[in-house]
C-alpha cells in the first residue's frame, strides 16, 4: 500500500456515484427497497409519517447486514448482565425495544465478529448512558456532573471506575485498546469523551423555554450523535492501518462529518413522534417545526431536504476521492456508508420508534 501524500482537492460539484458494495445481505433477512426521492403524483399519497419518510427521503445504499448479528445479540446480553446494566428497571425492555445488535449489524455488514461486538455492546452501552443521562439531566444539568465526570476520568485518566455504567465503560475502553492500535484507540477515547460532554449541551440545552435555533441544534446533535467513536473501530477492521495523512486529511475529515450528521439526522425522522411527546428538543425535525411554528409532518419534509443535500454532498465528494484513496482508507469510509444506511433500515423498523408508523402524515 503507498503512503504517498496525496493532494487532494474538494470538488464544488460532482456528479458520479459514490462506489458501493454489492454483497448480498444475509440469508432470510428482509430487503427493504430503498426509497425514491421524490413523491410519485401516480401513487397514493402517504397516510402516515413513517410512509411519508419512506416516499421523499432518497436512500443510495441499499441494505445489507452481517451474518454474525445473532452472537452479537447473544453477546450483548450477556455483557450487559456481567456488568450489571439489566439489573437496572426498564434497561431490558429497553433493550428489547432498540434492538442495538440489529443496528451494529446493519451499519457494520462487513466487519469480522470480534468487531461486531465491540460495536453492539457499544451501541447497547451508550443507549443506557443516554437514556439515564435524559432522566437524570431533567431534573438539571448539574445533576448529569457526577456520571460524566466519572466517564471522563475513565477515558482520559484511566481512572476505576465507581458505578456499574463506569466499570462497562472500563470494560469497553479495554477491548478497544486490545483490538486497535494506540493511535485508534486514542481517537476512539476522544470520540468517547466529545459524545459525553455533548450530553451535558443537551441537558443545558433542554432547560430552554425558546425553541433552538436549527444551527445550535444540529451542532449539539453531532456530540449527542455518538456516531463518531465507532470509525476508529473501522480503522481496526482494514488489513493495513491508513496513513496518517489519509485519516486526518480534511477531505476525509469532511465525510466523517457528512456521514454522522447523515446518519443521526435520519434517525430523527422517525423518532420526533417520540421525542415531541417526551419534550425532547435535540432532534432536526423538531428543530424545523420550532424554527417555522408548522406542523410535524411538514417539519419531516424540510428535514429530509437538508438530509438529502448532506447524503449527496458525501456521495460526490467520495467519488471525486475514492480514486486516491488507499484500499485502507476505501475500506474506512465504507464504514461511514453503513451508518448512513445502517441508521434509515434500523430506524424504520425497530420497535423503539413504532409510533411514527401510526403518526398521520398530513
Amino acid at each position: 500500500m503507498s503512503t504517498t501524500h496525496r493532494k487532494w482537492t474538494v470538488p464544488s460539484q460532482r456528479t458520479a456515484p459514490a462506489r458501493e458494495a454489492t454483497a448480498a445481505p444475509a440469508a432470510g433477512k428482509p430487503v427493504p427497497p430503498a426509497p425514491e426521492a421524490t413523491h410519485d403524483p401516480g401513487t397514493p399519497r402517504a397516510t402516515t409519517l413513517k410512509d411519508l419518510i419512506d416516499a421523499q427521503l432518497h436512500m443510495p445504499f441499499p441494505f445489507r447486514s452481517n451474518p454474525h448479528e445473532a452472537e452479537a445479540a447473544a453477546g450483548v446480553d450477556a455483557w450487559l448482565h456481567r456488568w450489571g446494566l439489566t439489573a437496572e428497571p426498564g434497561v431490558a425492555d429497553m433493550i428489547v425495544r432498540t434492538r442495538p445488535a440489529q443496528l451494529a449489524s446493519y451499519n457494520s455488514p462487513d466487519v469480522p465478529p470480534d468487531i461486531l461486538q465491540i460495536v453492539a455492546s457499544q451501541i447497547a452501552y451508550q443507549f443506557v448512558f443516554d437514556d439515564r443521562a435524559e432522566e437524570v439531566g431533567q431534573h438539571g444539568p448539574e445533576r448529569l456532573l457526577p456520571m460524566l465526570c466519572e466517564s471522563i476520568a475513565i477515558l482520559r485518566d484511566g481512572e476505576p471506575p465507581l458505578t456499574p455504567l463506569g466499570a462497562a465503560l472500563t470494560d469497553l475502553h479495554r477491548q478497544v485498546q486490545q483490538r486497535c492500535t494506540p493511535a485508534q484507540a486514542a481517537r476512539w477515547a476522544w470520540n468517547s469523551r466529545e459524545y459525553v460532554h455533548g450530553l451535558l449541551y443537551e441537558a443545558v440545552a433542554q432547560t430552554r423555554s425558546a425553541p433552538l435555533r436549527i444551527g445550535l441544534c444540529t451542532s449539539i446533535r453531532s456530540l449527542t450523535a455518538g456516531v463518531e467513536p465507532f470509525y476508529p473501530l473501522y480503522e481496526a477492521a482494514q488489513p493495513c492501518e491508513l496513513p496518517a495523512e489519509e485519516i486526518h486529511h480534511p477531505v476525509m475529515r469532511r465525510l466523517r462529518r457528512l456521514s454522522v450528521d447523515a446518519a443521526v439526522w435520519t434517525a430523527d425522522l422517525f423518532s420526533a413522534v417520540k421525542e415531541q411527546r417526551t419534550g425532547g428538543v435535540i432532534n432536526l425535525a423538531l428543530a424545523y417545526h420550532g424554527a417555522h411554528r408548522c406542523t410535524l409532518p411538514v417539519a419531516v419534509t424540510l428535514a429530509i431536504r437538508h438530509i438529502d443535500r448532506t447524503i449527496r454532498e458525501f456521495v460526490e465528494l467520495y467519488a471525486a476521492t475514492e480514486p486516491e484513496l488507499s484500499p485502507a482508507g476505501i475500506g474506512y469510509v465504507d464504514g461511514m456508508i453503513g451508518w448512513i444506511r445502517g441508521c434509515y433500515y434500523w430506524s424504520r423498523s425497530v420497535p423503539r420508534y413504532a409510533d411514527t408508523a401510526e403518526a398521520p402524515a398530513w
